[in-house]
């Protein structure tokens, strides 16, 4: 069992390194949050939240993926080399394609008539609503633009 917890104890450093030093993932870790918030907003079904839930997930791990080939690239050598370019290229053009397909279920989720009398219905009702939506807005774009900019150790 503590050799189980030790693991989970790296994941969850790892997820937390990542975050510290990939501004992508936060970006996509901000965008996950406000696709929930306005699903929740927009009602959304548990079939259309699970299907968001995956496809969260699949970009998140992709990013952490694409994150462990550019450090284990980087730790063999920091010289131009055609394959390792070719990687870490290959890498990001994964984490690519599954934010696009994701972008592309959130638009056909979130492009209609439906969803947009959802929200317009919402932000009548609660117009102070945007205002925490707008302190979350500023709170991610620093988030996403400084966490894990402080002091770096050697």
């Amino acid at each position: 069992m503590k050799k189980q917890l030790k693991s989970f104890g790296h994941a969850f450093y790892g997820i937390y390194g990542a975050l510290k030093t990939e501004a992508h993932l936060r970006f996509h870790l901000v965008a996950a949050v406000f696709v929930l918030i306005f699903a929740g907003i927009c009602g959304f079904s548990a079939e259309r939240f699970a299907i968001l839930f995956v496809l969260i997930g699949a970009v998140l791990a992709l990013e952490l993926v694409n994150t462990a080939i550019e450090h284990a690239c980087n730790s063999v050598t920091r010289k131009y080399n055609a394959q390792i370019k070719l990687a870490k290229d290959l890498a990001a053009a994964a984490v690519l394609v599954m934010a696009a397909a994701a972008v592309a279920v959130a638009a056909v989720f979130f492009i209609n008539a439906e969803a947009w009398n959802a929200l317009c219905s919402f932000f009548a009702k609660y117009p102070l609503a945007s205002v925490p939506l707008g302190l979350l807005a500023t709170a991610s774009v620093l988030f996403v633009m400084l966490f894990g900019k402080g002091k770096k150790k050697v």
